[in-house]
């Protein structure tokens, strides 16, 4: 897969200027059966992220501990008592022992669509990140 915020080389395109910083913390995990006899994991993740606010949310991960694909689902209530939800999906590597590189996008429900790329570290139970504008 090729995500619109992975750097430009090799014919992928770029996102748009760093609009902020998300960080979250992981509240609880299930495991399901996957595909192909792999194993579902559903991580339930809450934090901020700067012009969100407040942010809950679900990434179901499917792959293994080298790497995989998750999707995102989530909400966000913002500072001026609106909110937002939106998904999409994305992928993740390891890059180091129970850390995890990852990168994806997400379709907000005001239309716009923005990237994030961000760490998962397992021991601090943290996904931390910046959060780009797709233009």
């Amino acid at each position: 897969m090729t995500y619109v915020n992975e750097r430009k080389k090799g014919g992928k395109q770029m996102a748009g200027k760093a609009i902020g910083e998300f960080s979250l913390k992981a509240i609880t995990a299930t495991y399901s059966p996957g595909p192909a006899g792999g194993v579902l994991n559903q991580v339930n993740w809450e934090g901020t992220a700067t012009g969100f606010g407040a942010v809950f949310g679900t990434a179901t991960y499917a792959g293994g501990p080298r790497g995989g694909t998750y999707s995102w689902c989530a909400e966000a209530f913002l500072d001026n008592g609106d909110a937002l939800t939106g998904g999409g999906p994305g992928t993740f590597e390891s890059v180091g022992k129970h850390r995890w590189r990852t990168k994806g996008y997400m379709d907000l429900s005001d239309g716009r669509r923005i990237a994030g790329e961000g760490e998962i570290d397992l021991a601090s139970r943290s996904w931390k990140g910046t959060i780009f504008e797709i233009g």
